[in-house]
Parts: structure tokens; sequence; C-alpha cells
């Protein structure tokens, strides 16, 4: 009885265990299956990392159409006053529709290399579109602070500028064009009054000429005759004339307290589209951050299954 209770487990102790399927499963085909298992990365972690790539490359396309066409205005104005021309081309460096075309290109490049490096998911590109866009949120919020310290100095240089393009009223067109909008838009004559016009060489009293002692049509309160012809002699004298009797033909006050009262009358518009413009680009940082981590996650989890199929395979 002994004997044959030894026997018997011996043979418990002996018999094998085929549990686990994967033991019997051929060498190649084990080796195989976990290649495919080690190749299978997802290109994003979750749909949100998909949707917001997308977000961005369509945003950046969106402005990288603005900036063409801004780059075309600015062109257009260009060759419209044939600023090109040889006669000409000495003094193009002081023309503002320079502003235009320059912020027309940058605008561009900026958002193109967006669109390529979100498209390509290219890490520099993107790193460098993210700096970029970095550098300007800074600069924006610098602005803001200095323009809230040193308003005074800034009425100072807004004084200097209008008092500039005045002299230049008739020499500039570019200057001619912003101070007639300035004083149409805003319902204005001159930087702080309608006497302010002296300064121009052919609106000063002493000039020789019809416009001696006057101001622009824009000043005028009703510049247009029977309300339908232009009347760009309705300035004429208007600086001889007291502040009673000029009050019915031109506007007395100047722009500078135009210009104050209009930020004042649009201070909440003016502080949501400027909010809206930061929320903008504070977002796409943050999107192309969180690309940037999606496109090294993924390379980092590629090297790893590249690293694990080389041991599988030797």
């Amino acid at each position: 009885m002994a004997g044959t209770d030894n026997s018997t487990g011996g043979s418990e102790e002996l018999s094998p265990v085929t549990d686990d399927s994967t033991e019997l499963q051929p060498a190649g085909q084990s080796t195989s299956q976990n290649l495919s298992k080690a190749h299978r990365i997802p290109l994003y972690r979750s749909c949100s990392d998909c949707f917001w790539k997308y977000f961005l490359l369509v945003t950046n396309l969106l402005f990288t159409v603005m900036g063409l066409c801004v780059l075309a205005l600015g062109l257009w104005g260009l060759i419209s006053k044939e600023s090109f021309a040889q006669e000409k081309i000495g003094s193009i460096g002081t023309d503002p529709m320079l502003i235009f075309v320059t912020l027309g290109i940058l605008l561009s490049l900026l958002c193109l290399s967006g669109c390529v490096g979100t498209l390509r998911e290219n890490s520099c590109l993107l790193k460098l579109y993210s700096a970029v866009v970095l550098v300007l949120i800074t600069a924006q919020v610098l602005t803001a602070i200095i323009a809230y310290f040193f308003q005074g100095q800034i009425v100072v240089g807004l004084r200097s500028g209008m008092l500039t393009a005045m002299a230049r009223y008739q020499d500039d067109l570019d200057l001619r064009f912003i101070t007639d909008e300035i004083q149409t838009g805003l319902q204005c004559c001159g930087a702080d009054n309608y006497r302010d016009w002296e300064t121009n060489i052919y609106y000063n009293c002493s000039a020789p000429g019809v416009l001696a002692c006057g101001v622009p049509a824009t000043c005028c309160i009703d510049p247009l005759e029977n309300g339908t012809v232009w009347n760009s002699q309705c300035g004429v004298g208007a600086q001889m004339l007291d502040e009673f009797s000029a009050q019915s033909v031109i506007f007395l006050g100047g722009c500078l307290g135009g210009i104050s009262r209009w930020i004042e009358q649009h201070t909440g518009l003016i502080g949501t589209v400027s909010f809206l413009i930061l929320s903008v680009q504070v977002l796409t940082l943050f999107i192309t951050t969180r690309l940037l981590d999606t496109i090294q996650w993924h390379k980092a989890n590629s090297r790893y299954a590249h690293t694990g199929s080389s041991t599988l395979t030797t």
C-alpha cells in the first residue's frame, strides 16, 4: 500500500501544467505577434489631441489668408501711388503703406509656419511658432502697461505727430488722407483747435492765395453745397472768424480731445476686442505646446517599440 501511495504521489508531482496556452504556441508565431503589437502605437493619446491639431491648422490658415490680404492692400497702395517710380523711390521708406506690407509679410510667414508645422508635425517649426507667439503676447502686455503709465507722453507724441501731418498736408497724400479721415470721423479740426492750421504754409494767414487763414473742407460742419456737391472752399477765411461766428461753419474742437472722448465712449469695446485677441493667442500657444508634447510622446513610444522589436528579433 505504501508503495502504491508513493508511486501515485510521484506521478502527481511529475504531471505537466498546461494551463498557459502561450507556452504551446510556436516561437516564430509568438515573436511575430509581439512585433505587430509593438508597432501598433496610436498617433494621439485622445480624440481631443486630434481636434486641437486641426483647430490650430484651420486657425493659422485663416490668419495666413488675412496676412496675405493685408500684404496685397499695402502693395496696392504703393502701386496706385506710383511709389516705385524712379522719382519717388527715394522716399518710399517713409510711406505709411510699408506698415501694411511689413505687417502682412510677418503675419503670413508666422501663420504659414504654424500651418506647415502643424500639418507635418514638425517640432522645429512648432517651437519657432510658439516662441514668436509668446514674444507677441509679452509685447502686447508690456505695451498695455506702458500705455497706462505713460499716457501724458503718448498725448504729447500724438500732438506732435498730428501737427507734423498738418504741416505736410498738401505734400503727402497719405498724411492728407489720414488727417481728413480723422477730422471727418471725429468731427474735429486741428490738434487742439482749428487755429492749429496756421502751422501749414498754405493755410497760414500770411500766405498768399485763397487758402490763407482758412482750414480744409473736412473741418466744415456742412461741406456739401445743396447736399450734393463737395465745396472745397467752405473753410476759407475760417481762422479770421471769432469762435462764436466760426462754430456755425466749422468744428472748433481739436482732434486730440475727440480721440480721448472716442476712447472713453468705446472703452468696453476696446477692452473686449483686446481680450479676445489675447485669448486667441494664449489658446494658440496652449494648443501648440500640447501638440509638441503629443509629438514627443509618440516619438518616445516609437523608439521604445523599435527597441523592443529589435530585442525580440534577436
